[in-house]
């Protein structure tokens, strides 16, 4: 199944070129309204989710490496051990590789990762985000999704 890793690598592209435009384009901190509810706004994390950890004192860079380096050795691994028929779990996987593998490099690269999607409700933001992180969530939704497929046709069976 690791004919699948054509999609991982479109997210690492699609992720890195839409970062290298946000840096090129934009000034830290920068924002720009694109849609009601949603401005791209250049900001960099040093931590992991929701800015988890980000001023730890530096320290949390390269536990995130190994962490993410630990994950793509996992996940490749698991992706090739699937069988042909489980399609939906090798793109899921492949989502999620793609996406770790992108904020991976932002981490060797600059010490931090780039986000720049900021999703709002009036003066609510939702941590900003990229789209390495955007591929994570869906991968992760879409294994759930199969998580509770799986025990419906089980218990049908």
């Amino acid at each position: 199944m690791l004919k699948w890793l054509w999609l991982s690598l479109v997210v690492v592209g699609l992720d890195q070129a839409s970062k290298l435009w946000v840096i090129s384009h934009f000034d830290l901190y920068e924002s720009v309204a694109l849609l009601p509810s949603l401005n791209f706004t250049y900001v960099r994390n040093t931590g992991a989710a929701f800015s988890f950890l980000s001023s730890a004192g530096g320290w949390q860079r390269w536990f995130f490496v190994a962490i993410a380096l630990v994950a793509t050795i996992v996940l490749t691994v698991w992706l090739a051990r699937l069988k042909p028929s489980e399609k939906w779990m090798a793109v899921t996987l492949s989502l999620i590789l793609g996406g770790a593998i992108g904020n991976l490099y932002d981490r060797i690269a600059y010490a931090y990762v780039i986000d720049f999607i900021d999703v709002y409700y009036q003066a609510w933001h939702w941590p900003v985000f990229n789209i390495a992180d955007s591929a994570i969530s869906i991968g992760v939704a879409m294994m759930v999704v199969d998580i509770f497929r799986g025990e419906e046709s089980n218990a049908t069976e």
